[in-house]
């Protein structure tokens, strides 16, 4: 009945056979800590082979999101909740200079299935970017980039609420972005 071997005494790993491979495993889980959890999900980087692995920026956006969902949370569940108000047909513009390494957002508030057309450039270098939308229960990333000088499309929320661009500047000198739009949303809103 029984298939599998009944090791014998002699077969088992001794004490100290266990020590090392505890001690081992021990060693990697603290690497795979250091290397890759804590950028991808915290945004710090001790090592620097987050940054190169791009988990850095990742923990960043989600370190970011998190704080935002904190003191936005309560109005995006109101825009989900009032249904009596229609998103109007609107077109707005921002300008934003980001310093070197500095990072900025811009979000429309927009219903499920809304459109709005978007163009963004940037002057005096290229951008990193990562165009996504939230709600606080919800996310989704729709397009990332990097070493970008402008991006253009149509931005279909995919549910209620907030739906933007995320931009940081890897350069070492200033640059703009200017961010126009046009359709259905209910306001454009700077959140950092």
């Amino acid at each position: 009945m029984y298939n599998a071997h009944k090791p014998t005494f002699d077969e088992l790993p001794t004490s100290a056979e266990l020590l090392r491979s505890t001690a081992i495993a021990m060693v990697a889980a603290g690497a795979i800590l250091i290397t890759t959890v804590l950028p991808a999900e915290y945004g710090i980087d001790p090592t620097g082979v987050g940054r190169l692995l791009g988990l850095t920026e990742m923990g960043k956006i989600k370190r970011q999101h998190t704080d935002e969902v904190g003191t936005e949370g309560a109005s995006v569940a109101l825009v989900g909740a009032d249904r009596s108000a229609v998103a109007a047909n609107r077109s707005d513009e921002i300008t934003i200079t980001l310093a070197p390494g500095e990072e900025t957002e811009v979000k429309l508030i927009m219903d499920a299935g809304a459109q709005a057309r978007f163009e963004w450039t940037a002057t005096g270098g290229v951008l990193s970017y990562d165009t996504h939308g939230d709600n606080g229960d919800q996310f989704v990333s729709y397009e990332r980039g990097s070493g970008a000088p402008a991006d253009q499309g149509v931005l279909e929320a995919a549910f209620d609420g907030y739906h933007g661009w995320y931009w940081n500047n890897p350069t070492d000198q200033d640059v703009t972005v200017t961010l126009r739009t046009n359709g259905a949303y209910h306001e454009m809103k700077r959140v950092l």
